[in-house]
């Protein structure tokens, strides 16, 4: 296929766009700025200001794409102000997705984040169970997740416009570690992985939740290919499958957040707060790296 990604040149872009490239795809990548680590046979990187809705729409049309990934925003909570990321990252998703319909883009794929859920909020946050899907109630309290809860209505919304003309997804992708990052480059909160695993605190605010890049990519590819064929807006868990954690979340989460100590009992061994058993049933992707196996690798 012909694939435009926005955001490409981000971290999790960088490896989706070059993952959805050695898998064969002609890849466009929209972004800000261009990336340097993109230069190569398969990639073309256009620069554009995407919440410019009708520039977009035009950029969009103009490369004849089969599909599109919309990765594009402040993808930081409290990285920006409130009102700030909201009207950013609801804009963006407004002008892309949008745009993609204007431009007769057949497969539309959104990012999300599992913020939506609102684990972590400040008054307190008790799931009725555990680990969280597709199912579980989406309650954010920030205007980070606020908005990625927009981009999924976004999706919806536009659903209901074009009907299956067009098909759309979008997914949740737990905390990415890019594949520099197991390495010992820093994460995005400026700390490594093993500092994540040795302090338990500096995880316990995603749960623990996490995904290797290069996993994203192989499940961006698997989604778009199946797109046809499954039903039309569905969302999914993107995660590993283990906890980046070397203790049970039985025992890690309520100490970290009071009030899930019921749900948690069912977290045993390495099980991960996430499922993304709705992947491998509709599409038959499964994760395949874990921190595990990429730390063993150095």
């Amino acid at each position: 296929m012909r694939i435009i990604v926005t955001g490409g040149s981000g971290r999790l872009g960088r490896t989706l766009v070059t993952g959805l490239a050695d898998a064969g795809h002609e890849i466009v990548s929209i972004d800000r700025e261009p990336s340097a680590a993109l230069d190569r046979d398969g990639i073309t990187q256009a620069s554009l200001d995407l919440t410019d809705a009708d520039a977009t729409a035009s950029a969009l049309a103009a490369t004849s794409a089969d599909a599109l990934i919309h990765l594009a925003a402040i993808a930081v909570p409290f990285s920006a102000p409130e009102d700030v990321i909201i009207r950013t990252n609801a804009g963006l998703a407004q002008s892309v997705l949008g745009g993609a319909v204007r431009a007769g883009i057949h497969r539309v794929v959104a990012a999300s984040s599992p913020t939506v859920v609102g684990y972590g909020a400040p008054r307190g946050w008790t799931p009725e169970r555990l680990p969280l899907d597709e199912t579980s109630p989406t309650e954010p309290w920030n205007a980070y997740a606020l908005s990625k809860l927009l981009i999924e209505q976004t999706v919806d919304m536009l659903r209901r416009q074009a009907g299956d003309d067009v098909r759309f997804a979008s997914f949740r992708p737990c905390y990415v570690i890019a594949p520099e990052e197991w390495a010992g480059a820093l994460t995005q909160q400026g700390h490594t992985v093993l500092d994540r695993l040795d302090d338990p605190a500096l995880s316990a605010p995603a749960l623990f939740n996490y995904v290797d890049a290069r996993d994203v990519a192989a499940f961006t590819d698997t989604l778009l290919a199946a797109l046809d064929h499954i039903p039309n807006g569905e969302r999914f868990f993107v995660g590993a499958d283990d906890a980046l954690a070397r203790r049970p979340l039985s025992e890690l989460l309520p100490a970290f957040h009071p009030g899930t100590e019921h749900a948690a009992a069912a977290l045993t061994g390495t099980s991960s707060a996430f499922s993304s058993d709705k992947a491998a049933r509709l599409l038959g992707w499964r994760p395949s790296r874990t921190w595990r196996t990429e730390l063993a690798l150095l």
